[in-house]
């Protein structure tokens, strides 16, 4: 079937079933940013393949929401789909329920897969469309035209030792505990596959690029169950978890499982992470509590031993992205490079480390004007040829067995123009600022944000995503609390979280430039006036300075991007050839 003539499909089931408008989320019943193929909706019912938005359908407009990440690519990709590209102002919000409620008759029938919404968006459309008594109903529309729908993953899971977590799964569980009776509630229920991963000390491999098992948790003040498939789970994995105290059932008995919670508990759900379906099992009866999950507070303060692993990871990253840019400057204008094969190289660079379990999400090989895509994924069609002009943008990341990275860096090639020298040179300002900052406790991500934007507003240039994310440890590359972006998300920056910091400058049909390390926030001073904390830099890979104006840089850059370098240089030098001491060695000087 074809685009059009799948939403012609949905559209007729719409009829039948008197349902005037009909919602796709991304999302999974996990309410997960990366999907297993049996969840990928938006792609097989529109062709986008971007990780953010939501298709709304109604008899008389079809539209996909998303941000200024995909606008291109989903300008590309909706193409005589019969879908037309919404452009969200604010990322990540449900505008579309607005438009919904200028639309819609009184009592029309929204539907939607109430598995794949979370109860967040479930419960603001009841309020927002409240006023026209619209009727919700769940359903499914794509499964029946969805012909050989791929089946739910059965990659084994595997539990890891807490010699590498640094905590046992019976400490996690007495923490929660002690959260959960805070919160004045007895039992917990937990989707987010990243949240039970961290909680059970378990990995898996359900899901690209994110080491997790399908799975749900409830969790009481005496009991703990993990909802699994039973056959991905090994006997000697069973038994650890029996002896920490956890009960192992089907993955398909949870719904049984809350319908049948105690009279009149108190159970604590995170809103933004559960999806609407299983909330609206919980019985009745039961006080409901909504709040983050505590295991997401947890998880983002790693402890010594994750940090420790996480330098260690670093130096493998770095110098695989060393060789990585060894081989592309002795091999551009030789030999044929495209961004598929270069991300593909790159790939085989870090596979020669010991410990890398894959990569951290599809890399971001963006040459000229695919730079300017922030989450640009080159396809066999849009595959170009990297030649000895302009600029290449590499955004990566490494899933090892004691860490998960992500690095952005530039590639010039040739000789550059003005306008990409002033460009990259004031990105490379803003990534210094903000990794130079100290700042008291308390300070939040949108505070930091606006630090290293700065630079960039100096020159009315700005650029439309986040500054940074949370990154986990061996698990998923996007996790929070902690988000820099300027959205006032009342959520302060703390000793041990690890946070990516990466402005960019795009400029459509030109070129993208953006510069991403990962740091550690570490406390620097305590005095009179407050604790202060610093961000400690993780990342290790050079930052080539061959398109740096200097008199755009204030002092403080200067030292700061001279220092980085030479620890670079003095931390991955021992784990080089002599030949790639010299190369590393002649591009790290001082300037």
């Amino acid at each position: 079937m074809t685009y059009k003539q799948k939403l012609a499909a949905i559209r007729q089931q719409m009829k039948d079933k008197g349902i005037s408008a009909y919602i796709i989320p991304s999302a999974d019943p996990h309410i997960s940013e990366y999907l297993p193929d049996f969840y990928k909706c938006l792609h097989f019912a529109s062709g986008f393949t971007g990780s953010a938005g939501t298709l709304v359908i109604t008899l008389e407009f079809a539209g996909l929401w998303t941000d200024f990440r995909y606008f291109v690519q989903a300008g590309e990709q909706l193409q005589d789909t019969g879908y037309e590209l919404v452009k969200l102002k604010v990322q990540h919000a449900p505008e579309y329920i607005a438009w919904l409620a200028e639309v819609l008759d009184d009592q029309a029938v929204v539907a939607f897969n109430d598995r794949l919404l979370s109860v967040l968006l479930g419960e603001l459309l009841e309020k927002e469309l409240a006023d026209k008594q619209i009727v919700f109903k769940s359903d499914d529309l794509l499964d029946p035209i969805w012909d050989h729908r791929p089946a739910l993953p059965k990659v084994p899971a595997f539990c890891i030792d807490a010699k590498f977590t640094g905590e046992t799964v019976e400490d996690k569980l007495a923490r929660l505990r002690a959260a959960m009776k805070a919160a004045k509630t007895n039992h917990h229920l937990i989707s987010s596959l990243d949240d039970i991963a961290w909680l059970f000390n378990i990995r898996g491999g359900d899901v690209s690029y994110n080491p997790v098992v399908l799975s749900f948790a409830i969790i009481s003040d005496s009991n703990a169950t993990l909802f699994i498939d039973l056959e991905k789970v090994t006997e000697a994995d069973k038994a650890l978890l029996n002896l920490a105290g956890v009960q192992i059932l089907p993955y398909g008995d949870i719904d049984n499982a809350l319908t049948a919670l105690p009279e009149g508990c108190n159970i604590l759900i995170d809103p933004k992470r559960n999806c609407f379906g299983l909330y609206r099992l919980i019985p009745k009866s039961a006080v409901v509590v909504q709040d983050i999950n505590p295991t997401t507070h947890f998880k983002a303060l790693k402890n010594e031993t994750e940090i420790e692993q996480v330098r260690l990871a670093m130096i493998k990253d770095g110098v695989a992205i060393t060789r990585f840019l060894i081989w592309m400057e002795q091999n551009i204008g030789k030999i044929k490079i495209t961004e598929l094969s270069a991300s593909e190289k790159l790939q085989q660079f870090r596979e020669q480390q010991d410990g890398l379990a894959g990569i951290s999400f599809n890399t971001i090989g963006g040459y000229q004007a695919h730079g300017a895509l922030p989450h640009y994924m080159a396809t066999a069609e849009s595959d170009s040829e990297i030649l000895e002009k302009g600029l290449f943008l590499v955004d990566s990341g490494g899933q090892y067995f004691y860490g998960t990275t992500d690095i952005t860096r530039m590639i010039p090639l040739g000789e550059p123009t003005e306008e990409e020298r002033t460009d990259y040179t004031l990105v490379l300002k803003a990534m210094i600022e903000g990794s130079k900052t100290l700042y008291p406790q308390g300070t939040c991500g949108y505070q930091i944000d606006a630090i290293c934007r700065r630079p960039l507003w100096e020159h009315a240039i700005n650029y439309g995503h986040g500054t940074g994310h949370g990154i986990g440890f061996y698990l998923n590359v996007h996790e929070g609390p902690q988000v820099l972006n300027p959205t006032n998300v009342a959520i302060p920056l703390q000793i041990g979280m690890i946070t990516s910091i990466e402005p960019g400058i795009y400029r459509p049909g030109k070129h993208g430039v953006r510069i991403e390390n990962l740091v550690l926030t570490v406390s620097h001073t305590v005095n009179e006036f407050a604790q202060f904390y610093a961000f400690e830099t993780l990342t290790l890979a050079l930052i080539d300075t061959a398109l740096v104006k200097k008199d755009l840089l204030e002092s403080g850059n200067v030292h700061w991007l001279n220092n980085y370098n030479q620890m670079v240089y003095d931390k991955l030098s021992p784990h080089l050839s002599e030949e790639e001491q010299l190369w590393l060695s002649q591009k790290a000087k001082a300037i």
